[in-house]
């Protein structure tokens, strides 16, 4: 299940971990926070329930993007030369 927000400076999507299989434990919502210039995660850790924040620019999300369709290996992404 999920949420989708927008916001005045980004666009917020709260991922809720419903529990649709019940032999793997619950985890605490993601939120992600798409702004003009970077993607930011949010989600509380379990164990010390302290938020832990992961700040991604948008080539990294290009090139996550990118290797979620590639086999193991290591690849750069180069941009078009025009």
């Amino acid at each position: 299940m999920f949420t989708i927000e927008h916001d005045f400076d980004a666009t917020v999507i709260t991922l809720i971990d419903d529990g649709t299989d019940t032999r793997i434990p619950l985890q605490e919502d993601l939120i992600i926070e798409a702004f003009e210039d970077c993607i930011v995660l949010r989600q509380v850790d379990g164990i010390t329930d302290q938020p832990v924040v992961i700040t991604l620019s948008l080539g990294q999300i290009k090139d996550l993007a990118a290797a979620l369709d590639l086999p193991e290996g290591c690849y750069r992404i180069e941009p078009n030369a025009k």
